[in-house]
């Protein structure tokens, strides 16, 4: 126990090294947040346009750009995607933290696509007919009878979806952003023990994950509910 003791006062304590945990904490969410904002849009964006190809045959060159977006984000790991955005694509800028929200913003954006795609292609085609024959244009029925059933069916699959989202961020030390991860790593390379600020870093990680699925479990109980 004493030996423990002596361990996290070197660990967290000493030259306050719990601040790099704790600047790694900020950084994780704000990145995560971000990227988030961004995959949401273009994720909707991206979902609209193929299903509206698969539906009415329109947006051909569209479909096929979003298809081609779809196959390489997905298909391509992500910390090899931070890497050639950050080496290649943004070699000239310095503003690391933008580059990595961009980037995970655009890969979550290609799950988020795939995800809303299939909540909108779940809601019946009659509703889509039923709306034109009311007077409203494609984008109307779309926007006012669609979207907001699609979106009530994905949306526990899209807060897991930002869980990911969080944990993926964890790559971002490859880039030299102190991030939660790099935090513990820091703080590993100044106590030389790799255990207890790892072992932290990793409990963090833990109890934000554990409280996220509980609000996603939360929200689907809710959901099933008001269907009843």
């Amino acid at each position: 126990m004493e030996q423990f003791k002596i361990n996290f006062i070197n660990n967290f304590i000493t030259d306050n090294r719990y601040m790099y945990l704790v600047q790694g904490l900020g950084k994780t969410l704000l990145l995560t947040a971000f990227a988030a904002i961004i995959g949401i849009v273009l994720g909707f964006l991206v979902a609209i346009i193929r299903s509206t190809y698969e539906k009415t045959g329109k947006l051909k060159i569209a479909n096929a750009l979003c298809s081609l977006y779809l196959t390489v984000i997905r298909g391509t790991p992500a910390v090899v995607q931070l890497l050639i955005m950050f080496y290649v694509v943004f070699a000239s800028y310095n503003n690391s933290t933008v580059v990595a929200i961009i980037t995970f913003g655009i890969n979550s954006g290609a799950y988020v696509a795939e995800i809303v795609r299939s909540g909108i292609m779940s809601i019946d085609g009659g509703q889509l007919e039923a709306g034109r024959s009311l007077g409203f244009s494609y984008a109307q029925t779309m926007w006012y009878v669609i979207m907001p059933q699609a979106f009530k069916n994905v949306l526990p699959a899209l807060a897991n979806e930002f869980i990911v989202l969080l944990k993926e961020t964890s790559i971002c030390g490859y880039i030299g952003l102190m991030d939660l991860t790099k935090g513990g790593d820091i703080i590993r390379s100044r106590t030389y023990e790799a255990f207890m600020p790892l072992i932290a870093v990793a409990l963090i990680y833990l109890i934000m994950v554990v409280f996220l699925s509980s609000m996603v479990k939360k929200l689907e109980r809710r959901l099933r509910v008001s269907e009843r």
